[in-house]
């Protein structure tokens, strides 16, 4: 489905600028479409068409009533109709009020807005919305409606969307989470059930009509640097001056701890044809959110202290176990010890990557990469004697693979280096990865002495292959096959079944 920016690009001649314009207006309209309680199309001129008709590159439905456009309307061509509608409101840029009937023959009232941007109308807004004109609207209805018709002048007059500077990223509460409508002098004039709700759980318990909004702020609000923030932004918003959409040194949006919950807040100044009416302040209540937030934080931050933790015993162990073998005469004990260093060492590692990680996952390419080439230096008597390439990628796992498989790789690779090329010779040891959907293929050869006739893993009394078809077979619940290499050496065929195994990322 083609983007917005697309459908600009290649149904009209607008500059990069105005198509700045409509996307923050698309980034935004869904408080107007919630508002006004209609639909919203978004309609351009398109330059490719001989008769210059009107193109839809945009739709919006409300969350607060039934759609009268059920369909996909995007991309469609407005009728010869609509189009004169259309374009006598771009001619004359002014809002102007058409009738017909939606799919299914329900009666539609619709305005239709220009879409005005630095002067220039570069688009025509369509507000679609089912004729109620025998219905007496409630004072929520009508506070709604005021304010959607103040929001509705501003884009006309090109000062809405306003940019708001210095967000920090925060979402955005909507109509239905809690709206207070304010005048230009900063009182109250309506606050919804769901706002009233909001501020009681802050811990305002009288009525908010009439009160001065950015001195209820003031009072709830448990630091008083954000309590300043908060009040000034509630200020300007009602009653500053005329803001410039160009502007991106407004902050018209924040998150403040009250004396009992924690709120998102968002002002929206209302500049119908220049002139401050007041402003919409929208509520969100997102204590419990928070609350979750913290104590998730609390516990990944507690995941990744033991993980530091285990690394640094287990590097403990390694070097008391280096200092024992470098004190230990017998060269079959220091051998051992050593082995059991390496060991140690490789799981420290995977610790280490776990503890600056958020998830229980490890990136098993960058473990591999940091681990093998040290390995193979630290097991070859004086100068290394192999040579170790990786080809593939492993991918991101579940601590519970990547443990027991980098202890595997150490395994073979230690096996390679210590009986491949035990001899002297010069060799290479290759690592294949083939991450698949299902399951991860790992091949270790190596060009060394190779395996001796009627070798049975199995029985060879090995303790480093004895611990390889334990973890294979057991932790990873894979197969482990060993065979001789193409020209010579051994070559090592592992299969992990992943995708039921374990949650990873492919």
């Amino acid at each position: 489905m083609s983007t917005l920016a697309d459908l600009l690009a290649a149904h009209t001649g607008l500059s990069d600028e105005q198509g700045g314009h409509l996307q923050r207006l698309v980034g935004e309209w869904q408080l107007l479409a919630d508002l006004s309680f209609a639909d919203l199309l978004l309609t351009v001129p398109d330059a490719a068409a001989a008769n210059t008709a009107f193109l839809t590159v945009a739709q919006c439905r409300p969350n607060t009533a039934a759609t009268v456009l059920p369909g996909d309307e995007v991309t469609n061509v407005a009728d010869d109709q609509l189009t004169r509608a259309l374009r006598s409101a771009a001619e004359r840029g002014e809002i102007t009020v058409d009738r017909g009937a939606a799919p299914g023959g329900v009666e539609v009232r619709r305005e239709l807005i220009p879409v005005r941007f630095d002067g220039e109308v570069v688009a025509v807004l369509i507000q679609a919305a089912a004729d109620t004109a025998q219905r007496v609207p409630s004072p929520l209805e009508r506070s709604y409606q005021a304010s959607a018709a103040d929001l509705c002048h501003m884009v006309a007059d090109g000062t809405f969307p306003v940019v708001e500077g210095n967000e920090s990223g925060l979402s955005t509460p909507r109509a239905g989470d809690g709206y207070v409508r304010v005048d230009a002098d900063g009182l109250v004039r309506y606050a919804s059930p769901n706002a009233l709700s909001a501020f009681h759980r802050m811990g305002f318990t009288s009525d908010l009509s009439g009160v001065v909004l950015a001195d209820v702020f003031t009072e709830l609000v448990t630091d008083a640097f954000d309590a300043q923030d908060a009040a000034q932004m509630i200020t300007l918003a009602a009653s500053g001056p005329a803001l410039d959409p160009a502007a991106a040194d407004r902050v018209l949006r924040m998150e403040v701890d009250a004396r009992r919950a924690t709120v998102l807040v968002r002002a929206v100044p209302l500049r119908p044809r220049g002139v401050a009416t007041g402003a919409i302040v929208l509520v969100r209540d997102v204590t419990e959110v928070k609350r979750r937030d913290r104590a998730l934080i609390s516990k990944d931050a507690t995941i990744r202290e033991i993980h530091h933790r285990v690394k640094n015993n287990l590097q403990s162990v390694s070097a008391l176990l280096r200092l024992q073998a470098r004190r230990t005469a017998n060269p079959d004990a220091q051998s051992a010890l050593n082995e059991a260093v390496r060991r140690v060492a490789s799981i420290a590692l995977v610790h280490e990557f776990l503890s600056g990680s958020v998830d229980e996952e490890v990136d098993v390419d960058e473990v591999v990469h940091r681990l093998l080439p040290v390995l193979v230096d630290a097991t070859s008597a004086g100068a290394p004697r192999a040579e170790v390439q990786v080809y593939g990628r492993f991918g991101v796992l579940s601590a519970d693979l990547a443990m027991p498989l980098v202890m595997v790789l150490t395994e073979l690779i230690q096996n390679s280096v210590e009986h491949g090329f035990a001899d002297g010779r010069q060799g290479r040891i290759e690592v294949h990865a083939q991450r698949g959907l299902r399951d991860l293929v790992i091949q270790v050869s190596d060009n060394g002495a190779g395996i001796p006739q009627g070798f049975d893993p199995g029985d060879s009394g090995n303790l480093g292959l004895q611990i390889v078809r334990t973890l294979v077979e057991i932790d990873l619940n894979g197969t482990v096959e060993f065979a001789g290499a193409d020209g010579g050496g051994t070559a090592v065929r592992i299969t992990i079944p992943i995708a039921v195994a374990a949650d990873a990322r492919v």
